[in-house]
């Protein structure tokens, strides 16, 4: 398995004519939004700089200063990374975690990647801001089991609000609902009061509360006084953008952070 894919920009690359189906028309990252900040920065920086800053290196500092402006945690960001030249959109399916995940499912992939059940829980955390697609979620409350019914992990009161936002059309791919109902745009603990009270939006969040060291973990950031929570994903966070990266000869700088260079 290949797991330097990610962060090495290739999520950025846009689909041509010879490879159409790039990582950014993978259905895990059709949600994906922001790609115009990233080639303004760029555009920006290849200006004063051309070809030092790799459009991966923009991915891993913008993401570290989108959450330390919504919340100030931070972390140490390792610079130096190169892009990746390949990008496909079964790289994406096969890699990424899926939000149809059981624990089972979510724990092999975090190890695979070396990260543990720990990071696996604080990581998710970060579903506390931003929005998930009705269509993603959409079983859980219209045909769970095929027999037209609602997913019974699903908080009642929850299932019928979101019923309330989200039809059974299954081409509806423009309807969202906040992934933390409690405070969506603050960067916080609330994701895991969510989860706590069977209101996890995805089967991998609601799969957290099935497994005795994450189920640990939510309650102990919910019911103490000094929550951990900033400082163990500043933690994980270090881990994971330090996963796969390439260097030296193995990528290259694009000028371009949609295209490979020619």
């Amino acid at each position: 398995m290949r797991i330097n894919k990610g962060c090495d920009a290739s999520v950025l690359i846009d689909p041509t004519e010879s490879n159409n189906q790039t990582e950014k028309t993978a259905l895990p990252n059709v949600t994906l939004r922001g790609y115009e900040v990233i080639n303004a920065i760029k555009s920006a920086l290849e200006k004063q700089c051309p070809g030092v800053v790799s459009c991966a290196d923009i991915l891993a500092l913008a993401s570290r200063d989108a959450i330390r402006t919504v919340k100030n945690i931070s972390w140490e960001v390792p610079l130096g990374r190169k892009d990746g030249k390949i990008s496909l959109a079964s790289d994406a399916d096969t890699l990424l975690p899926s939000p149809f995940f059981n624990f089972s499912s979510l724990k092999e992939k975090f190890a695979s990647l070396g990260l543990t059940t720990k990071d696996l829980v604080v990581l998710l955390g970060s579903h506390t801001i931003g929005q998930g697609h009705c269509f993603v979620f959409q079983s859980r409350l219209y045909n769970f089991s095929g027999r037209g019914d609602t997913d019974p992990s699903l908080s009642p009161s929850y299932a019928a609000f979101l019923k309330t936002k989200c039809t059974p059309n299954p081409n509806d791919t423009q309807s969202v609902v906040p992934l933390d109902r409690i405070t969506p745009r603050v960067f916080d603990e609330n994701y895991y009061v969510m989860v706590s009270q069977n209101k996890g939006l995805f089967h991998s969040d609601a799969a957290l509360l099935t497994n005795a060291e994450t189920k640990s973990y939510i309650y102990q950031q919910i019911k103490t006084k000094r929550s951990t929570f900033a400082q163990d994903f500043s933690a994980s966070m270090s881990k994971m953008i330090k996963l796969g990266v390439l260097t030296g000869n193995q990528g290259e700088v694009r000028k371009t952070c949609g295209v490979v260079n020619a």
